[in-house]
């Protein structure tokens, strides 16, 4: 039962979460939604104005024509009743004979005069002594209020509207009393008109009214939905464009009828389009003009280089024979031209990544064996700065991270890292640490220098930007090595993401699958600052939303500060 219970509530929720996510998305449903609220409220209150009016206008006739048929049996009654004497025993019935005199005058009277519809007469004697009960009466008595007769006592002619239990159940009725004047003693006449023909109406026009108002809904609801499209479908044609347009098909433009708001919309669409084609494809240009020249110049420049290194070797080679500024200045050309030509290379590099002919070589290795490789070519510099580099050994459940991988190229990226982590280290620490699991592998580099600012994590992959230009690299970096690093690992179908805080240092983490191009849910290790729940039921647990369609694995949540989340990623497809 209780299965059943948490399946059913599983259900309602997912199906609400799919009403907020349609609500969300679409603009037309909130708009006939909530038209077709305020229509409803307006409908009702209307309906309510409408049977309060039409309730009081037949109440009121049925009371002015009840009156008016009291007026007319009240002359009526009183010659009945000058021949009654107040001395017998059966005054009831006399009483009586006069009403059946009155029931016989009504029925012959005109339209006109019989309007009210029939009615039950009752004759009271008013002047007989003693409790109410007792006093003599003609007709159902005990129908009428007992109100109503304390007016009709005094005076006065009187209207009320009461229900009346009957063999066949309540019915409502409309009593008129009215004092009756006799030459032996007072009395008092009530007529009772059953109120049932009004109620028939009654509801005759309540349900109008329901079937009017339903109607009316449905029609303001297809009135709505008809309007709204015409204005949405533009809109989402709009849209449709625009993915396309950012999908890189360029020539896609809205079709373009009328004159109206709409058409004038689809002009200035399309003008935006070719404005926007315009300069794209001035970009692309542009683009491939700069990488050629890249790729040109840095081709040209590696034979006048190839003939200045070996000029250089020569004066290195014999530099103990030169006076020693001679000498420092040789070392200094040699070392210069070893920049020069890392420079060369991280260009010619770029310009092959960025014309798309990149490829790998991939072969099966040993990540373990690649980091050691470049971590023990950049030891001598880490020495020489003060800082420690500690290789954290995987765990027994870390310990598979075999992939197929280009090696050059993730020994590069490794190197890259490592040396931009000695840069900003401050003489601390610098870890590297691994993690995998069954579809990739994951090695981070963390520091606890200076760190990176807010909004610095995306800008350190642009190509020779620099947190502090004023700073010291003791690595001799190009200002290319991230760069290059992000797409070796976009080459594989990988990823590589950048944290960092203020004081706290920074941390890089470089994801890549088992094998080039296949796909994983998440990074098996996290960042510094995050920690992961599983989805979805400890997702729910702590307050959030489960993942919509399309979204699988894990979910990483930031810590912005003690026991508080703001932020939240979902990692995967």
């Amino acid at each position: 039962m209780r299965r059943l219970i948490c399946r059913a509530r599983e259900e309602l929720r997912d199906r609400w979460h799919r009403f907020e996510a349609l609500w969300r998305r679409s603009m037309q449903l909130r708009v006939v939604v909530s038209t077709l609220a305020l229509s409803l409220a307006v409908i009702f209150v209307l309906g309510m104005v409408l049977q309060w009016q039409i309730t009081s206008q037949l109440v009121a006739a049925k009371e002015n024509a009840a009156i008016a048929q009291a007026e007319y049996s009240q002359p009526i009654l009183e010659r009945e009743l000058t021949a009654v004497d107040p001395n017998s025993d059966n005054v009831s019935e006399q009483l009586q004979a006069a009403l059946n005199r009155l029931t016989t005058t009504s029925s012959g009277q005109s339209t006109t005069e019989t309007v009210a519809g029939a009615f039950e007469p009752v004759l009271v004697d008013g002047h007989a002594p003693g409790d109410r009960r007792q006093q003599p009466a003609a007709g159902p008595i005990d129908d009428v209020p007992p109100d109503l007769r304390q007016f009709v006592e005094r005076g006065q002619l009187a209207t009320k509207i009461t229900t009346v239990e009957t063999d066949n159940g309540p019915v409502t009725m409309l009593a008129v009393g009215t004092p009756v004047s006799s030459a032996t003693r007072p009395l008092q006449a009530y007529l009772l008109f059953p109120l049932t023909a009004e109620q028939r109406t009654l509801v005759v026009v309540q349900q109008t009214l329901l079937l009017g108002g339903a109607v009316l809904l449905v029609m303001v609801g297809a009135i709505t939905n008809l309007v709204t499209r015409q204005v949405v479908r533009p809109v989402r044609q709009a849209a449709q464009i625009a993915e396309e347009l950012a999908e890189g098909d360029l020539d896609k433009r809205m079709r373009v009828i009328g004159e109206d708001d709409v058409a004038r919309l689809a002009e200035s669409f399309n003008e935006m389009a070719d404005s926007l084609k315009q300069q794209i494809t001035q970009l692309e240009e542009f683009g491939q003009l700069q990488r050629r020249f890249t790729s040109d110049v840095s081709h040209e420049l590696r034979t006048p280089l190839t003939t200045v290194r070996m000029a250089a070797d020569v004066l290195h080679a014999s530099r103990e024979e030169f006076p020693p500024g001679l000498s420092r200045s040789t070392e200094l050309l040699v070392d210069e031209l070893d920049r020069f030509e890392l420079l060369l290379a991280d260009l010619l590099e770029i310009s092959r990544l960025d014309a798309g002919v990149a490829d790998l070589a991939a072969e099966q290795l040993d990540l373990t064996e690649i980091v050691d490789r470049a971590v023990e070519s950049l030891r001598a510099i880490a020495d020489t700065s003060g800082v420690e580099l500690r290789v954290i050994a995987p765990t027994t459940a870390d310990s598979e991270l075999t992939i197929v991988a280009d090696a050059r190229r993730v020994e590069r990226i490794m190197r890259n890292l490592v040396a931009n982590a000695i840069d900003h280290a401050e003489g601390g620490p610098v870890e590297i640490r691994f993690g995998s699991n069954e579809q990739a592998v994951a090695i981070t580099v963390r520091d606890y220098g200076v760190g990176l600012r807010a909004g610095e994590a995306e800008l350190v992959f642009t190509r020779f930007w620099r947190a502090d230009p004023s700073r010291n690299r003791r690595t001799g970096g190009t200002g290319l090595g991230l760069s290059i690093s992000q797409e070796d690992a976009r080459l594989h179908g990988g990823a590589l993401d950048a944290w960092g805080e203020p004081g706290e240092g920074s941390c890089f983490r470089v994801t890549l699958p088992r094998r080039p191009g296949e796909a994983f849910d998440g990074s098996p290790l996290p960042l510094p600052g995050t920690r992961r729940i599983a989805a979805p039921e400890a997702l729910l647990a702590a307050g959030f939303d489960p993942p919509q369609d399309g979204e699988t694995g894990e979910v990483e949540i930031r810590d912005q500060g003690p026991a508080r989340l703001s932020e939240k990623t979902w990692e995967g497809n």
